[in-house]
């Protein structure tokens, strides 16, 4: 993801890398996230992990589910739980397309990034995805060798 060269404010906290791995994306979406103060606290000191979390819609409402927040230091009395589900904001209209996406075609919602945007508001990038058989895998780290085998040809010869 590119970093904006103006924005002091924009961070990247935690990226799922093997997302586009082991999942087909589609399409992405960027949706908000309702955290507590010591989350806000933790995720500013970079202490999240979201590689073996996924979204759901459940109840007309998106959720975050076994996402990890580091629990922050100085927040001891009130002080939050690492593993809490925590609720996403979307639109309505979001909503209701990652819900038929997700019931009808088989599809999966994958967080994909979670950030300080410029105005620095955590926000949550996630894809709706189909899971890659071990054959889609193959090819895909074959696809990824040969670009670079190409991009080392071309420096050498270029």
């Amino acid at each position: 993801m590119a970093k904006p060269k103006d924005t002091p404010n924009y961070k990247v906290v935690a990226e799922n890398r093997r997302a586009r791995f082991d999942y087909a994306i589609e399409d992405d979406l960027e949706v908000g996230i309702i955290l507590e103060g010591s989350e806000v606290k933790s995720l500013r000191e970079g202490a999240a992990n979201i590689a073996e979390s996924y979204a759901a819609v459940e109840n007309g409402e998106l959720w975050l589910v076994n996402a990890y927040i580091a629990p922050y230091g100085q927040a001891r009395t009130f002080g939050h739980d690492e593993r809490r589900r925590r609720k996403l904001l979307a639109s309505r209209k979001e909503l209701a397309h990652l819900w038929s996406e997700t019931q009808r075609k088989g599809m999966t919602l994958v967080p994909l990034v979670l950030y300080f945007n410029h105005r620095g508001i955590a926000k949550m990038k996630i894809g709706i995805a189909k899971g890659k058989k071990i054959a889609d895998k193959r090819e895909t780290a074959a696809k990824r060798d040969w670009n670079r085998q190409k991009q080392r040809l071309l420096k050498e010869h270029g």
